[in-house]
């Protein structure tokens, strides 16, 4: 099996991690968020534990509520509407929505909840497909995280019904 530079590095911090009898986080990817302004927004990581991957995000300046949150497949947040980051993260060709019977694809995501304040955080564990998915969001055109202006209905194909794309950052390693 050919992992390529990606997938060995990720195969070797999860071993060394083991070896040393600690298991020590470590970061794969991060990303800058921005508003449709240019205005920073918050940060978005990847971060390696073990054998699992964790999402971590905390955003900034959104209203009030839920907003749905997607992994994007092109590394690519040209604003006003971040249309080049590209549909949701989808290699295996599924539909949209853990809800939905045809579903889900990798760039599903549960929705992220601002405070009155405009501000969020969340952990998101990423499943088992973690070598796969590091290697999407690392590939040549890379991989971007939006943040939509509504909730994800979860349900939905192809983005959950989410409405505008209102922050983004590209995926860097």
């Amino acid at each position: 099996m050919n992992l390529g530079k990606t997938g060995m590095a990720f195969a070797l911090l999860a071993l060394g991690g083991c070896a040393a009898g600690k298991v020590p986080e470590v970061t794969v990817a991060s990303a800058a968020l921005a508003d449709a302004k240019g205005e920073s927004a918050g940060t978005a990581s990847v971060v390696q534990k073990g054998d699992g991957l964790t999402l971590k995000v905390t955003a900034s300046g959104l209203t009030p509520g839920q907003h749905g949150m997607h992994l994007h497949t092109v590394g690519k947040c040209e604003a006003p509407g971040f249309t080049t980051a590209g549909g949701h993260l989808n290699p295996l060709g599924h539909q949209h929505g853990t809800e939905n019977p045809a579903g889900s694809h990798m760039g599903d995501l549960p929705n992220l909840t601002a405070g009155a304040d405009g501000k969020a955080s969340a952990e998101v564990p990423l499943g088992l497909a973690a070598l796969g998915l590091v290697q999407a969001l690392l590939d040549a055109d890379g991989a971007s995280i939006v943040i939509h202006a509504t909730a994800d209905d979860y349900r939905t194909d192809p983005s959950g019904n989410s409405g505008a794309r209102v922050v983004c950052g590209v995926f860097q390693r």
